[in-house]
């Protein structure tokens, strides 16, 4: 009887889990303008959800790295996105990812965004490139971002869990105008609310 009983319950345990781990979904697919799935890889602009615009390149202070900024009349740059798991193929929402300017510059440093070290002068964090690709944990916390559902469009955000005893702030990334007219990307408690559209 005990030996039956045993059985019954290693086997209920082991029937039950895959069923418990189903019923966890993976999070929503990101749609470009057009409803079409964001692909890995592929590129696109990020442009304001309600007037024209998109982000580019600018060499603020120094020549290089160059900073992310937005701009209007343009729609900017292409962009790709590059998820921590890159065999997946399309974009989630609340995923980790590298974001790379697909465009060539004359910098040593690479296209891909990163988080730059606080500065003093403007009291910002301000999203510049020289990050890297992959290769997620503490020596690249600063280069990951995610895309997030807001209200009926998108925003990015920092908020990196590549590395699970790192302590990082989270915070979405906005638009700070500096002295010179820039529009510069920087962490902020309000967010740039944006949309993809394929290039």
């Amino acid at each position: 009887m005990k030996i039956t009983l045993v059985a019954f319950i290693l086997l209920f345990a082991f029937t039950t889990k895959p069923l418990l781990g189903a019923a966890r979904s993976a999070p929503e697919q990101v749609v470009d303008t057009s409803g079409k799935v964001l692909r890995a890889g592929a590129n696109y602009y990020v442009i304001p959800a309600y007037n024209e615009g998109g982000l580019t390149l600018a060499s603020i202070g120094e020549e290089c790295p160059m900073d992310v900024v937005a701009v209007q009349g343009s729609s900017g740059l292409p962009l790709s996105f590059t998820p921590v798991n890159p065999k997946k193929g399309v974009v989630r929402v609340s995923t980790d990812l590298n974001i790379i300017f697909s465009a060539d510059i004359d910098c040593p440093q690479s296209n891909v965004w990163k988080l730059d070290d606080y500065d003093y002068s403007t009291g910002q964090w301000f999203v510049t490139t020289g990050g890297a690709v992959g290769n997620p944990g503490w020596q690249t916390v600063s280069n990951w971002f995610k895309i997030e559902k807001y209200e009926e469009s998108y925003k990015l955000r920092y908020c990196p869990t590549v590395c699970s005893y790192c302590t990082v702030q989270c915070r979405d990334i906005g638009i700070y105008a500096d002295s010179n007219g820039y529009q510069r990307l920087a962490l902020s408690d309000s967010p740039y609310k944006v949309q993809f559209q394929r290039a």
